[in-house]
């Protein structure tokens, strides 16, 4: 579970901002907002199920999901996907003469079996600069190690990485490194990294996403839940199938740049109602949902399996543009998954990136439940909660907005110059 991501120096985000799932001590006008949109960790801590992220194009929204997909990255391959001489593929902010040559900051803090977990570092485009972790065994929290450069202090809570130091280049992560030596804790923390902490993001090509959906696909109780899913969805399709089809070359990303290489691909087939002439069924009739479906048709298969796993086993998906080629209905009642007590009986976690101003209203999200990213004049983004304003919880969020009274939106020039007068 994700209590709270803290990101500095990366693309847009010059400053340091934070954003935290912590439910903050707010009611909403619909108390039942308070009761499905939020679960109970203990007497002080009480994390959000959703959050949705607003701001103008270019503000820095899809800058988030890529700082956070980015940690999740370095974590997962920084020990075995680059080499001592390679450098690390981070973008520092490049508007302020304050920023050249000082590294990028990452933080995250997250709930992993009963315990909280503080983890970050810092990097520059060839090297690890710092690195910490820390954890709260009981009630106070304990550092387990820290690192500046090559200089390591390794706590006996941290045995595992005792005679590990020597063994981590400059430009890999102590802790990716521990955990290919098999350390227990760093083993479980990557692999909250690899399965808990899912992120869609627009970086990555929707096959790479589609693969997912599909080996699900495979389990015979995924594969009835996503046909059942997208059949709710009034897409007018009765069945779904997969089969293997041709081979193709498949698109990866690595240290930003697109690779290749061949693999088999699978074709999915949906399948409509016929009828004749008296409107009575005959058959089904097969289509391929890539010459055939939507775009809309085609995002909704492609992420039925990520959010139905994380509704499934309590894991954080991040989506990037949730909205984009969907109706405002599906997209409200994909949330409504995740803010129920029923669905997400596994306290999964939605946070995802929108314009659709059909959802800033109080009867889907608490106040603490809506962020906003701006940018300032200098072209850094700002990272702000709704809950930092002194707003009623009956306020009209959406009217609000569009007004600009919360900031975030673009300041838009007068087009009709571009083109001058009629008559001119």
């Amino acid at each position: 579970m994700l209590i709270e991501f803290s990101v500095g120096n990366y693309r847009s985000f010059k400053e340091k901002v934070t954003f935290s799932m912590v439910a903050a001590k707010v009611t909403a006008k619909d108390k039942t907002l308070d009761e499905n949109n939020v679960f109970k960790i203990d007497d002080e801590l009480s994390l959000l199920k959703s959050a949705a992220v607003y701001g103008a194009n270019a503000s820095g929204k899809s800058n988030l999901v890529a700082a956070i997909e980015f940690m999740r990255w370095f974590v997962l391959n920084s020990s075995k996907e680059t080499q001592v001489t390679e450098g690390i593929d981070v973008e520092p902010f490049r508007l302020s003469t304050e920023t050249v040559g000082k590294p990028s900051f990452f933080e995250i803090v997250f709930l992993l079996e009963g315990k909280t977990y503080r983890y970050g570092f810092e990097v520059d485009t060839q090297r690890v600069v710092s690195e910490w972790l820390f954890y709260v065994p009981k009630t106070r929290e304990a550092k387990l190690f820290e690192r500046q450069s090559d200089s390591f202090k390794v706590l006996k809570a941290f045995k595992e990485g005792k005679d590990i130091t020597d063994k981590t280049r400059t430009n890999a992560l102590f802790l990716s490194v521990v955990a290919q030596f098999n350390g227990e804790i760093s083993q479980k923390i990557l692999l909250w990294f690899n399965q808990s902490l899912n992120v869609i993001s627009r970086l990555y090509p929707n096959s790479i996403y589609r693969r997912y959906t599909e080996e699900y696909f495979k389990n015979d109780n995924y594969r009835y839940d996503i046909i059942q899913f997208i059949k709710t969805l009034d897409l007018g399709i009765d069945d779904i199938q997969i089969e293997n089809s041709s081979l193709v070359e498949e698109i990866l990303w690595k240290q930003g740049v697109f690779l290749t290489k061949e693999i088999s691909q699978k074709a999915i087939k949906t399948f409509h109602r016929k009828y004749n002439a008296e409107g009575n069924q005959t058959e089904l009739e097969e289509f391929d949902i890539d010459k055939h479906e939507s775009d809309g048709t085609k995002k909704l298969f492609t992420f039925a399996g990520p959010l139905l796993d994380a509704l499934r086993n309590g894991k954080v998906l991040i989506i990037d543009e949730l909205d984009a080629r969907l109706h405002p209905l599906i997209t409200s009642a994909i949330i409504s998954l995740f803010n129920s007590d029923q669905m997400s009986s596994q306290n999964a976690q939605l946070i995802f990136m929108t314009h659709d101003t059909n959802l800033l209203i109080n009867k889907i999200f608490r106040r603490d439940q809506i962020w906003f990213t701006e940018k300032d004049r200098q072209g850094a983004t700002h990272l702000y909660s709704l809950v930092e304003y002194k707003v009623r919880n009956d306020a009209s969020f959406e009217t609000d907005y569009i007004q600009g009274r919360y900031g975030a939106i673009p300041f838009i020039g007068d087009l009709r110059r571009l083109i001058g007068e009629p008559n001119e």
